[in-house]
């Protein structure tokens, strides 16, 4: 296993002298939102799986950790490509303290009801960003056939689990992802209405594909998934994460700097880089290489008739909203004003007053909404990360404020950036990692 443990990154902070230019190139790393489902799928098969561009962050080291505990063989193998073998699973009980640790955890409940029929899976952790159901979970393993009592826990069991029209109440991410999952190894024909159809449910589909599942309709809002008896072993290359692309643009169009990212996926890009046109940035694309040229002066695009905007996030293919606390920050030094609309998640808003204590000029109407008017000057601070979006927008900040920011709470930043310290540092940035707050 790594080095990187949440013992010790919980205990950690990043000191930031912001007003310096990012410069250079820098690669995305794979999608960490990808790269969850993906382990936790590898129990479907019995057969090794070998997973390259595999994001070396907190959150994969959790859920590489809890499939350890199932009996599963598990290790890094080079800097970012991970072995899997559940030639057996040992136990259906999920561990409750790792599961605490990611939201991700309850992933493994589709892949344990269609490998041995059982599971105990714990109540999942992850950022509190506001409720987060797992009702459309629990009514599709319900629909497929499994009996689920619900105790502090999920104990789900099924005796044989069987195809049949599903129709989410809510386009969950991780919803779709699970009855996928489950549905790959079941009698019959498992056809899932209102369906996510994210970058990574899409990577998820593709890589269940290449073990021999069948499943059509990726990246549309309805997936038919034909059942298998069994799926081999294989390879698979974990696609870049479009949130980490877009979290770069904006920390190069903030510090006016002349930032290329290699390695994107710009089909990936389609929702994100329209929004950022509104708030004045401009990027070039070529190929799977995205440039964001220097020294962009922002300013927002009012809409038709001088009406104050609204930047909406959404299900894909809307504007993400792991993107909004992005966004903000962004929207905070360009000149104008934007109402800005997180409809998913009514507590995401809540990191903006971190934001406030810098200087920024942001009304927080309601959990969900927040009109920000720029360009403002921010300043240094002292601050703790709530989450990981969260902290992306801080550091964002801290990289263009005035002064010296300190960031506790690292660990929340580790959870979905891969070495952000160190690639940072790479493009000229003053961020250093430090012990304690």
């Amino acid at each position: 296993m790594s080095e990187l443990t949440l013992t010790d990154a919980v205990t950690e902070s990043f000191l930031i002298e912001g007003g310096r230019p990012l410069n250079g190139r820098i690669t995305a790393s794979g999608n960490k939102n990808g790269a969850l489902p993906i382990l936790a799928a590898c129990l479907l098969t019995a057969e090794p799986v070998t997973l390259y561009n595999v994001p070396r962050i907190l959150d994969v080291e959790t859920m590489l950790a809890l499939l350890e505990h199932l009996g599963v063989e598990v290790g890094w193998e080079g800097a970012n490509e991970v072995r899997v073998h559940a030639a057996e699973v040992a136990t259906h009980e999920v561990h409750e303290e790792l599961a605490s640790r990611i939201r991700a955890s309850f992933l493994l409940a589709g892949p344990l009801l269609a490998r041995i029929g059982r599971g105990s899976v714990p109540p999942p952790g992850g950022d509190v960003i506001g409720r987060r159901r797992l009702d459309p979970h629990i009514h599709a393993f319900a629909e497929l056939g499994a009996d689920v009592t619900v105790n502090g826990g999920y104990q789900l069991q099924a005796r044989d689990l069987t195809g049949r029209p599903i129709h989410l109440d809510e386009a969950s991410v991780m919803a779709t992802e699970n009855v996928v999952m489950a549905a790959t190894l079941a009698r019959g024909v498992t056809t899932i209405t209102n369906a996510a159809s994210e970058p990574h449910v899409q990577d998820l589909c593709r890589f269940l594909v290449s073990l021999g599942a069948q499943i059509d309709g990726i990246g549309s809002n309805v997936i038919r998934v034909t059942g298998v008896e069994r799926l081999g072993g294989g390879e698979h290359h974990i696609a870049a994460d479009h949130v980490e692309v877009g979290s770069f643009i904006g920390m190069a169009a903030l510090t006016g700097g002349d930032l290329t990212v290699d390695d994107a996926v710009p089909d990936d890009l389609v929702p994100i880089l329209p929004a950022f046109e509104r708030l004045g940035i401009r990027v070039d694309v070529d190929g799977t290489s995205v440039r964001v040229p220097p020294g962009q002066e922002l300013v927002i695009r009012d809409d038709l008739g001088g009406a104050i905007p609204k930047l909406e996030d959404g299900p894909w293919p809307a504007f993400p909203a792991d993107m909004t606390s992005i966004a903000v920050m962004v929207a905070t030094q360009a000149r104008g004003t934007i109402l800005i609309f997180e409809k998913m998640f009514e507590s995401r808003l809540f990191f903006t007053d971190k934001l406030v204590s810098m200087g920024a000029r942001i009304i927080l109407c309601d959990p969900h909404r927040v009109v920000v008017t720029g360009p403002t000057k921010l300043y240094g601070q002292r601050m703790a990360s709530p989450d990981i979006r969260a902290g992306m927008a801080m550091l964002l900040a801290a990289l263009c404020a005035e002064g010296t920011s300190t960031i506790g709470d690292a660990f929340q930043i580790d959870k979905g950036y891969e070495r952000i310290d160190e690639r940072l540092r790479g493009l000229g940035a003053r961020i250093e990692r430090i012990s304690g707050y």
